[in-house]
């Protein structure tokens, strides 16, 4: 175990000499650009922070590198509460191409849910695309619930294993975090070595699907001007994500084109799907819901009127943040069942 000081995935990087890589071929619009040459920016949108928060709060940060090969680190908010405490292994949104742990907004979002619901959250700072493709994501998620067995079965005596419940582990994410939920849990449902490990739940907020034919909602939902998602940024992330030759309906990106598939062993595995009523993934996500019933898995979902996509990390309105109270007062119901 390490200590870690920077973000090295989402460090700012300045082409001082625009004609140094040649032509730009993809870009989201203040996020991301990758040029012909292969070279990628990422302007600091939303600035990386450090673990520090305000005392009043409650809750303790760090962070810790899991990889040193891949760089691979997760950040720890661990709440002062008594007693064991369940487990939220968190995975960031950014279409898999942007993002950190350690964007502000999920410093926020994550330490204030931490504390509210009464959790310990380790949340994975994991590989990018495109310099990373799909399915590296899924491993560098897969990597770190193998680390968090290991140190379940060691019997360490950190301050966070030591308060740790591991009979009540959830995965949880946002967008292509939610995503990379998903399919981390698939992947675990598959693998012997992880089955004592205690899962018991994924929490999708806003999962990053697609798909080749447009949903209603992707077509006919209007977005503000500077939306966090929109349809054409959509499309670019998942040419820089998926892997060479594949389109939007390759099973990664929609689930449910063939079929939801091997889902015996998350049979009893109850999932909850968060949904934003002015989201674009509106119908994808509802849809993905009614595909899980069908198949008898244990699935429930809330829509959240009147916000948008990332509205829990990006919207500071009134309304948000209501909706971010019953957000954190569903995940926390959902946990302690």
């Amino acid at each position: 175990m390490a200590a870690i000081t920077r973000d090295s995935t989402t460090s700012l990087e300045i082409n001082r000499d625009p004609q140094q890589h040649g032509v730009i071929i993809e870009e989201v619009d203040r996020l991301i650009r990758v040029y012909k040459d292969g070279h990628v920016e990422r302007p600091e949108m939303v600035p990386c922070v450090s673990t520090a928060l305000a005392p009043e709060l409650g809750v303790t940060s760090w962070d810790v590198v899991l990889d040193t090969s891949t760089n691979i680190w997760v950040r720890f908010y661990l709440p002062n509460c008594q007693g064991k405490l369940p487990l939220l292994v968190y995975f960031h949104g950014g279409g898999f191409c942007v993002g950190s742990a350690a964007w502000s907004c999920y410093h926020d979002f994550l330490s204030q849910l931490s504390a509210k619901a009464g959790c310990i959250i380790m949340s994975v700072n994991y590989r990018l695309a495109p310099e990373n493709p799909l399915p590296a994501a899924y491993d560098d998620g897969f990597k770190a619930l193998t680390w968090v067995k290991q140190k379940a079965l060691s019997g360490d005596n950190e301050p966070w294993s030591r308060q740790c419940n591991f009979s009540s582990i959830f995965l949880v994410g946002d967008s292509a975090g939610a995503n990379i939920a998903h399919n981390v849990a698939l992947t675990f449902s598959n693998s012997a070595k992880l089955r004592l490990l205690g899962l018991k739940g994924t929490i999708l907020i806003q999962p990053f699907f697609g798909g080749e034919v447009r949903t209603n909602s992707e077509k006919l939902m209007v977005q503000p001007p500077r939306s966090v998602l929109s349809l054409a940024s959509s499309d670019t992330y998942w040419r820089l994500s998926l892997p060479s030759g594949t389109n939007r309906d390759h099973p990664w990106c929609n689930p449910v084109t063939k079929g939801l598939t091997n889902l015996d062993g998350l049979r009893e595995l109850p999932v909850m799907v968060c949904v934003s009523e002015l989201d674009i993934l509106k119908d994808r996500n509802l849809e993905f819901c009614w595909a899980l019933a069908r198949e008898g898995k244990k699935v429930e979902h809330v829509v959240y009127k009147g916000v948008g996509h990332a509205f829990q990390v990006l919207d500071k309105s009134q309304i948000s943040r209501t909706r971010i109270c019953e957000m954190t007062s569903h995940i926390k119901a959902f946990i302690s069942r």
